[in-house]
């Protein structure tokens, strides 16, 4: 994020403020509920180092306020709380832009144009018999590789789309899986792609297509915007991460489209399905098995059908519970001779038709708050 903001800088933008920016503030440190004023700034940057919990509810009140933000990805290992975003910005029309930068390389333009082409059966080096991307990278910790895939699995929804199914290769011991771990992304329509943790030098992100005839090889090292490509791809040049973010968050700040594009700027909903996939790891390394992806589409209107469905089942089984409890309390009513008991026992149906009623009535609550909101236009979270 230190590399979009100098960017801004050399383009005429200003810092005109800073909040909760690390030990050693700049002159012009802020309290991050200054932020949350449109006056004071256009949009607001947000890094991932130093992340905490009160930082993450700065970013939700911010959400809330409708502000515009591009945010360094990932800045929470968490689906939830990637999703709960995505929904407030449906109702303030906050603008989210994830720092999602290599999916606009040329390079995976053409690494995509290469996989459509083999889908339709016109590539040079035949059909497309699988994918596999190797992250060399020193530290192997958990939250390292986590924060990893959930960047690099981007690139593979780019290529191949949403995988339906995740599957995890490790060690025995699920915390001791990481430093070698490899993910399978699979679904019914399309080459399976394997994700796949490596030591060595240097360090980087290394993108095969296999084809029937020969593979095609791409190298994206870290700390540099310079990657390689095999010769049947077109050579790469410069590439500038840092302008490319600035040029599509200036798009967004005037409500422009993006320019016509093989692969568009990712959207925060981009960002939170590869942050799906990436909290599914752990559960199928624990599990042992693939685990399937349903790729639901979270709103308001869906979370109020959920919730429904689940009062539902436990109010079935909350009257079956009743029936059997009044059952018992009439027989042992008549057999003491307990009048408020027989009363009570005798009540059931009208407890249970109540409560049936009542929720029924809950289900019209959609229709008085009205019909779900269309999504924001161009540039806004979807």
């Amino acid at each position: 994020m230190a590399a979009v903001a100098a960017e801004a800088r050399a383009r005429g933008w200003r810092i005109v403020a800073a909040a909760d920016v690390g030990a050693d503030p700049p002159p012009d440190r802020v309290p991050w509920t200054a932020l949350l004023d449109t006056e004071t700034c256009a949009a607001v940057l947000v890094g991932a180092a130093g992340w905490s919990s009160a930082r993450a509810e700065a970013v939700r009140t911010l959400v809330q306020s409708g502000r515009t933000l591009l945010l360094a990805q990932p800045l929470e290992l968490s689906m939830v709380w990637a999703f709960e975003l995505d929904m407030i910005a449906r109702d303030s029309a906050a603008r989210l832009v994830p720092a999602l930068a290599d999916r606009l390389h040329p390079v995976v333009a053409a690494l995509k144009a290469q996989v459509e082409a083999a889908a339709a059966g016109s590539c040079p080096l035949g059909p497309l018999e699988s994918i596999r991307l190797e992250r060399v990278m020193a530290d192997r910790s958990r939250d390292a590789v986590l924060t990893a895939l959930s960047r690099d699995v981007d690139i593979v929804r780019v290529l191949v789309g949403d995988p339906a199914r995740v599957a995890t290769l490790g060690a025995g011991d699920p915390d001791s899986a990481w430093p070698t771990l490899a993910v399978g992304l699979t679904g019914p329509d399309r080459a399976p792609a394997r994700w796949q943790v490596a030591a060595g030098a240097p360090a980087g992100l290394r993108i095969t297509l296999h084809h029937t005839r020969g593979p095609v090889d791409v190298f994206a090292p870290d700390g540099t915007d310079t990657w390689t490509a095999s010769a049947s791809l077109p050579q790469p040049g410069p590439f500038d991460r840092a302008g490319v973010l600035v040029d599509h968050l200036e798009r967004v700040l005037d409500g422009g489209d993006a320019p016509a594009a093989d692969v568009p700027p990712a959207t925060w909903t981009d960002a939170a399905r590869a942050l799906e996939i990436a909290e599914t790891v752990p559960r199928s390394l624990a599990r042992g098995r693939a685990i399937d992806l349903h790729h639901e589409e979270f709103s308001e209107l869906g979370t109020f059908k959920g919730t429904m469905a689940s009062l539902g089942c436990g109010i079935v089984l909350l009257a079956l519970l009743i029936v059997v409890v009044a059952t018992l309390l009439a027989g042992i009513s008549r057999e003491v001779g307990w009048e408020f008991g027989k009363a009570l026992a005798n009540a059931w149906p009208v407890v249970v038709l109540g409560a049936l009623v009542a929720f029924l009535g809950l289900q019209v609550l959609p229709l008085l708050v009205g019909p779900q909101r269309p999504p924001p236009g161009p540039g806004a979270a979807p």
